[in-house]
């Protein structure tokens, strides 16, 4: 599974680690250091809750988990952050002419009870996906979720 999936240091994206700039030039340095097919898991705190952002640079495609039960938005400055490091990722590899990657909510996903278990579900999100070997997350939470 090293081969299939990496992960973002979230002390190093998450709010207020620096500016924007920063932030995503360590995401596309991450992404670089790939042959592309590997998935990102990207765990990000915009400010007092956890959500959990997939990133597939070759794809272009970003998943978006969040384990609340409303109130599900992509954090503005989150997009920033992946979007501009997959411009970086792209230069990087010569990939021109490019739009905006696509931004992916996945549905199914178990709710936390309260507003203090955010963290305990985006490592469950991130458990559960790396234990299915065929990285198939993006069709199973949609139907569901990987093991309730």
């Amino acid at each position: 599974m090293c081969s299939m999936v990496g992960f973002i240091d979230p002390a190093t994206v998450s709010a207020n680690s620096g500016t924007i700039t920063d932030r995503s030039r360590l995401v596309a340095r991450r992404l670089q250091k790939t042959d592309g097919e590997q998935i990102f898991m990207m765990p990000y705190n915009p400010g007092r809750h956890w959500v959990l952002l997939i990133v597939r640079a070759k794809r272009e495609t970003v998943y978006f988990l969040a384990p609340l039960p409303v109130n599900r938005v992509v954090d503005e400055e989150a997009k920033n952050i992946v979007n501009s490091a997959i411009k970086i990722y792209n230069s990087h590899i010569g990939r021109q002419g490019h739009k905006a990657p696509i931004w992916k909510t996945l549905s199914g996903t178990p709710k936390q009870p309260s507003s203090v278990e955010c963290g305990y579900y985006v490592t469950r999100f991130m458990r559960d996906i790396i234990m299915d070997t065929s990285l198939a997350f993006e069709k199973k939470v949609r139907r569901n979720y990987l093991h309730t």
